[in-house]
């Protein structure tokens, strides 16, 4: 015959019981609060103004990587010192892969030309390569010259008479030019903006007579309120076919610019993958496709061990160019 349990021992028996009932309610606790990525909306960079052609790039890829990872893609524009702002808020953001930036290819110039808060190997998680700029020389329709030679013939007979807009000192759209003048023996003067959209709305209001950019000027020059003297590629811009690079020209300046998305340094590589795969599909989808072909943009894929490379080796080569240009930061 089995003896029955005390009220003592009757109580010990419910504590157990309640015990383990508990248990895998408490024990998963910690797996619950890191929530799958991504569980919440993710801020995404522009270190341009809004309204220009970078902010409408960005906005495309922003609603398609939105729909590839389930949670919104917030573009946050932080323009100003020539489009590293979004580079320089990496360093103190948590990378975990909810704050993330446009990565330009001043990034990797600008830390030799002054002091900057981040170093663009070090520092940052390249986490894939997208597309790229097209850049041209474009002047008002009335300008006095309608080819770059000419151009070049009205710059040495007014020396530094001459102004043209550029994104800011030390972008590609200001260094492409000033070598471009190098070598073609002119003097220019150069006016900084913080971005294409402020360059617009100089050249068009009249203010300057000439700008370095991306393609914002094309809708521009052909509707015919802009002319386009050159683009600054190794090849012809399939668009404006008939208008020659500066090369072609007659003057060895060639300016091309790769740009993608980016992160702190130290981000979990599952994380990075995510993103990696997300981004990479926005370049199928047709939405992103209308809005590079609107801007004239290619796509030029890179995956995070390609962009990672390229990164430093750009670094590399930036340091070169603006020692040859005499621009490298004292010190």
């Amino acid at each position: 015959m089995r003896a029955t349990p005390t009220s003592t021992q009757r109580r010990q028996l419910l504590g157990a019981a309640a015990a383990a009932v508990a248990a895998p309610v408490l024990l998963p606790a910690s797996a619950w609060a890191q929530d799958k990525f991504p569980s919440r909306p993710i801020t995404l960079i522009a270190p341009w103004p809004a309204g220009g052609s970078s902010d409408g790039v960005m906005r495309a890829i922003a609603k398609s990587a939105s729909n590839a990872l389930g949670v919104p893609v917030i573009v946050e524009n932080k323009p100003g010192v020539g489009g590293t702002l979004g580079a320089s808020a990496m360093v103190q953001a948590k990378p975990d892969g909810y704050t993330l930036t446009q990565l330009p290819l001043g990034i990797y110039r600008l830390p030799h030309m002054q002091p900057m808060p981040f170093d663009p190997v070090k520092d940052l998680t390249h986490i894939v390569c997208l597309t790229g700029y097209t850049f041209g020389i474009a002047c008002t329709a009335d300008a006095p010259f309608k080819t770059l030679k000419e151009m070049v013939a009205y710059a040495k007979a007014n020396p530094g008479k001459l102004e043209y807009g550029h994104t800011g000192t030390g972008t590609t759209p200001h260094l492409a030019i000033e070598e471009f003048s190098e070598k073609a023996g002119i003097q220019l003067n150069p006016i900084p903006y913080k971005g294409s959209a402020e360059i617009m709305q100089a050249i068009l209001g009249g203010h300057i007579r000439m700008m370095s950019g991306t393609t914002e000027f094309a809708p521009h020059v052909l509707s015919g309120k802009l002319r386009l003297l050159a683009t600054l590629g190794s090849q012809r811009n399939k668009a404006f076919p008939d208008v020659p690079t500066v090369k072609e020209s007659g003057w060895d300046t060639i300016s091309e610019s790769p740009f993608g998305i980016g992160g702190p340094k130290n981000m979990d590589p599952a994380v990075v993958k995510t993103l990696h795969d997300a981004f990479k599909a926005t370049l199928d989808d047709p939405e992103l496709k209308a809005a590079l072909d609107k801007f004239y943009q290619p796509t030029i894929y890179m995956g995070t061990a390609d962009y990672t490379a390229y990164a430093a080796r750009t670094f590399a080569a930036e340091k070169k160019t603006i020692e040859r240009l005499g621009l490298a930061k004292k010190g």
